[in-house]
């Protein structure tokens, strides 16, 4: 049974989730300004029965992950790239074109700075990197994209 702590939203009253927190094999990536792709999807199966022309069956079958895409603005630290540079290019040949993939977790960090809950993330590595677009008439932040491929995910709320 669901106790009524349980149906709190997390942080209190409605919490807004304004950054977000990327660590691999525990290495912090850095703080995100937007996510999407936290989500999964199952297929279904359908069975038909002999005499049951009413319904058919639906039985669960392959679950599907999505990309997820982190974006944020430029920062300084190059951990981003060390893991990109790890997973791809002369990195991958390096390692006997063997995909070493990795653990991640995306974090939903409160207004406080305390943690509300994680996406603990299976075999992760990047896919897609894309830098700010220039334009001297822009007056646009400087901002930077990040595509993860995962095997699925675990969510956890923080203690």
């Amino acid at each position: 049974m669901t106790s009524p702590s349980q149906l709190t939203p997390l942080g209190g009253d409605g919490q807004v989730g304004s950054n977000f927190l990327l660590e691999v094999d525990g290495v912090e990536i850095g703080m995100f300004a937007a996510v999407s792709g936290l989500q999964v999807s199952v297929q279904t199966e359908d069975l038909v029965e002999g005499g049951q022309n009413g319904f058919a069956r639906k039985l669960p079958g392959r679950m599907e992950w999505p990309n997820i895409v982190l974006s944020r603005g430029l920062i300084k630290s190059d951990n981003l790239f060390d893991w990109f540079s790890k997973t791809s290019g002369e990195g991958f040949a390096a390692a006997g074109n063997k995909l070493k993939r990795c653990t991640g977790a995306i974090t939903a960090i409160a207004s406080d700075g305390s943690r509300l809950r994680s996406w603990n993330l299976a075999g992760c590595f990047p896919v897609r990197w894309k830098g700010p677009d220039f334009n001297v008439t822009s007056n646009d932040a400087l901002s930077e994209e990040l595509e993860i491929a995962h095997e699925g995910f675990r969510s956890s709320t923080q203690a």
